[in-house]
C-alpha cells in the first residue's frame, strides 16, 4: 500500500512525540507535520457545526494514534483486559474516552471494561475503594486532590519514563507541574485537565441601554457594566430581580446550593476566596501550623451570608439547583447573567447544540473584594493595590492514574500506561479543550490563539476565554487547594451542613461553626500531625 497523507502525518506525529527522526530528516518537517495534524483534528467537526458525536471521538482517537504506533507493536496487548473507572458527567468524560480508545483497542488488541459514575457518586465510590483497599479497576480518572489518599497509600503505579516523553509532560502549565501529580518525588498522573473557576457573564445583559437607565434610576452612581467585585455582584443580583430583558425575566448571579458529592463546595469557595485568601498568607482553608479550620471565620461566614442574601433574587427553585443545573440547564439556556464554573461553559457555549448564548457570553477571572480578611490579625484589610482577587483553582484538574495492582503483570502494566498516555497525548488534548469534554486548558501549547481561531472560534471570544483561564492559573494570589488525605470528606461534611444553612434551619455563623467542629473531628481521626505535615508540604513549606 502506498502511504497516504493521513498515515504519513500519523507516523510523523508519533516520531515527533518520541523525539526520533522517523521518515523526515529535520525537526522543522516534524513540527510541520504535527501542526497539520492539529489543524486536521480541530476541524472535527468544526466549532459552530454542532456537537461532536461518537464517530468524531473515534476519528480523533485514530488520528492521534501516531505516538502509540511508534512505541507499541500492532496486537502487542492481545488478551489483556483492563477496567477503567471514571465519570459520565454531562454524558462526557468516560463516553469520550470510549471513543478515543476504540482505535487504540483495535490496534493494540487490548480490551477495556468501564465503570461509569455520576459526579455525585464519584467521591463515595472512590473513598470506599480507598478505605477498604479493594481497588477493582486498573485505570482511574481522578483529580489531584485525591492524591494524598490514593498515591500516599501506595495504590497507584509510578509513571514510566517512556510515558513522560510520549505525553510531553514539560508542556503542562506551571501550577500543574510537581508537586501536583507526584507523591514523595514519584510521578503518578497523566494530566488531561486544568482547573479553575472563571467568571462567565452575559455581554448583552451588561451592555443593555434599558437596564443601564433603570440602574441609574434606582439611584446607583456607578456605571452599568460587568461586576468586578463580589460586592458589585450582590448589588447587581438584587437590582435585577423583577427586571425584564428581551421580554423575559432576567436574573443576576446563580448560586448552586444543592449538594453535589462534595464538588458543590467549590462554588461556595469561589464566593469566598477573594474574602479569605490574603496575599500575605498562603493558607485559606486551615491555619497552616495547626489545621484549625477557617471555614467559620468572618471571611467564610460573609460568603455564606452572601448566598443567603442572594437566593431570594434568584430563580424560584434555586435552592434545589446543583452546579449542573446552574451551568447547563440555566446559564447556557439563557437563564441568569453570571455564574462561576470550570472551563466547560466556554466550550459548550460555542460547540454544543444545547447553548443559546454562544454569541453573548464573556469571561474573566473571578470577581475580587473591596477588602480581604487577615487571619493573622483578625481584621479586614483594604489593600493599597485595590480590590483583592484570588482565583479559585478548584480541583487541580482531572488526570489518568494507573493502579498498582497491574505492577505484577508486565504486559498489563505496559498496556494500562499506553492507554493512559494515549488519552493524555499532547495533540488529542488540544481537541478536548476546544470541544465539550469536561476538561479545560492545561498545557502551555493550549494558549496559541491562532489554533482556536482556525478551528472556528471568534478571536475576541477565545482571547477573553483563554485569558480568564491562564490569568487564573498564573495569578500571584491564586487559591490552590491542598492535596491532603480526606479532602473530599471535609467538603462533603461541609455540603451537608450548608444545606441546613441555606434552607434556613441555622444561621450562617452557627452553621459554619458546625462545619468547623466536624472538620476538627475529621482531622483528629486522620491524624492531626500527619495532616499538618502534608498541608505544609502542599504549600512548599
Amino acid at each position: 500500500m502506498h502511504p497516504t497523507r493521513r498515515t504519513v502525518l500519523k507516523s510523523a506525529a508519533g516520531a515527533a512525540a518520541l523525539g526520533t527522526t522517523g521518515a523526515f530528516g529535520t525537526f522543522s518537517e516534524l513540527a510541520f507535520a504535527q501542526a497539520n495534524l492539529r489543524a486536521e483534528i480541530t476541524k472535527i467537526p468544526g466549532v459552530g457545526k454542532g456537537a461532536p458525536t461518537d464517530a468524531d471521538w473515534q476519528k480523533v482517537g485514530e488520528l492521534c494514534l501516531g505516538p502509540t504506533k511508534a512505541s507499541i507493536k500492532e496486537g502487542e496487548f492481545k488478551g489483556v483486559e483492563l477496567s477503567f473507572m471514571g465519570l459520565n458527567n454531562q454524558n462526557l468524560h468516560n463516553l469520550l474516552f470510549r471513543g478515543f480508545l476504540k482505535p487504540w483497542e483495535a490496534y493494540t488488541g487490548a480490551k477495556i471494561s468501564w465503570i461509569d459514575l455520576a459526579q455525585a457518586d464519584y467521591n463515595p465510590r472512590l473513598q470506599q475503594a480507598i478505605a477498604t483497599g479493594t481497588v477493582d479497576f486498573d485505570i482511574l480518572e481522578m483529580g489531584a486532590p485525591f492524591e494524598g489518599d490514593v498515591c500516599g497509600k501506595g495504590l497507584a503505579s509510578e509513571m514510566p519514563d517512556w510515558v513522560k516523553k510520549q505525553i510531553d509532560i514539560d508542556d503542562y502549565v506551571a501550577y500543574l507541574k510537581p508537586p501536583v501529580g507526584t507523591w514523595n518525588g514519584k510521578t503518578y498522573r497523566v494530566t488531561i485537565d486544568g482547573d479553575c473557576h472563571n467568571f462567565n457573564y452575559r455581554t448583552d445583559v451588561f451592555s443593555d441601554a434599558t437596564l443601564a437607565k433603570a440602574w441609574k434610576d434606582a439611584g446607583n452612581t456607578s456605571e452599568w457594566g460587568v461586576p468586578k467585585t463580589w460586592q458589585q455582584v450582590q448589588a447587581v443580583t438584587k437590582f435585577l430581580k423583577g427586571q425584564k430583558f428581551k421580554g423575559q425575566s432576567v436574573y443576576g448571579y446563580l448560586d448552586a446550593p444543592k449538594p453535589w458529592g462534595g464538588f458543590g463546595f467549590y462554588f461556595l469557595g469561589s464566593r469566598a476566596t477573594a474574602y479569605a485568601k490574603h496575599p500575605d498568607d498562603k493558607a485559606w482553608l486551615f491555619d497552616i501550623d495547626t489545621m484549625k479550620p477557617r471555614i467559620n471565620n468572618p471571611a467564610w461566614v460573609r460568603a455564606i451570608q452572601d448566598v443567603i442574601d442572594a437566593l431570594p433574587s434568584e430563580p424560584a427553585d434555586q435552592l434545589n439547583a446543583d452546579p449542573n443545573t446552574t451551568g447547563f440547564q440555566q446559564f447556557l439556556a439563557g437563564i441568569g447573567s453570571m455564574i462561576p464554573w470550570w472551563g466547560d461553559i466556554g466550550q459548550v457555549a460555542k460547540a454544543s447544540d444545547t447553548s443559546v448564548i454562544g454569541d453573548t457570553v464573556g469571561f474573566d477571572i473571578l470577581p475580587g473584594s473591596d477588602d480581604v480578611y487577615n487571619s493573622k490579625t483578625g481584621k479586614w484589610d483594604k489593600l493599597p493595590s485595590g480590590p483583592n482577587n484570588a482565583p479559585n483553582c478548584a480541583y487541580l484538574g482531572w488526570g489518568i492514574y494507573v493502579m498498582a495492582r497491574v505492577n505484577g503483570d508486565e504486559k498489563k502494566h505496559k498496556a494500562a500506561w499506553s492507554a493512559a498516555a494515549h488519552l493524555g497525548g499532547k495533540d488529542l488534548s488540544l481537541w478536548t479543550v476546544m470541544y465539550p469534554s469536561g476538561f479545560q486548558v492545561h498545557r502551555t501549547s493550549h494558549s496559541h490563539i491562532d489554533e482556536w481561531v482556525a478551528a472556528g472560534y471568534d478571536r475576541k471570544y477565545i482571547t477573553s476565554y483563554l485569558n480568564s483561564q491562564f490569568n487564573s492559573y498564573n495569578h500571584p494570589n491564586r487559591a490552590v487547594e491542598p492535596r491532603i488525605p480526606g479532602i473530599f470528606q471535609y467538603y462533603s461534611v461541609a455540603e451537608d451542613e450548608l444545606t441546613k444553612i441555606f434552607s434556613g434551619k441555622v444561621d450562617a455563623q452557627t452553621g459554619a461553626n458546625n462545619i468547623a467542629a466536624a472538620w476538627e473531628k475529621l482531622t483528629d481521626q486522620l491524624g492531626r500531625e500527619r495532616q499538618i505535615g502534608l498541608y505544609k508540604a502542599s504549600f512548599g513549606v
